[in-house]
């Protein structure tokens, strides 16, 4: 994760993120990260632009929501009611294989 949050401060300070720059950040905070860790972050981000996809997660809905909104709240009662259905479909399933047992 620390990595993760160099290669935020880099994007935010406009430099680029390499591997040169994030073991300078890993240096300065005195993390021990391995180097493989770092080629391995460097080589993920190679296509990615940070601030785009920072710019859309913010507007994709990550965001939280405003209170006073209930349909958060509404979604997730909807999907435990929907896993309740599925469970109880098991159950009966199970319950008709043991019968055709017998």
């Amino acid at each position: 994760m620390e990595l993760i949050y160099a290669a935020l401060t880099l994007s935010e300070a406009d430099k680029e993120i390499n591997e040169e720059n994030l073991q300078d950040i890993v240096d300065a905070a005195g993390l021990d990260v391995e180097d493989s860790e770092v080629a391995a972050l460097v080589a993920a981000l190679e296509d990615v632009d940070i601030q785009e996809a920072m710019e859309t997660a913010v507007a994709g809905g990550a965001a939280p929501a405003p209170s006073g909104d209930d349909s958060a709240e509404e979604a997730d009662e909807e999907e435990e009611a929907e896993e309740e259905e599925e469970d109880e479909g098991d159950d009966e399933e199970a319950a008709e294989g043991l019968g055709n047992m017998f």
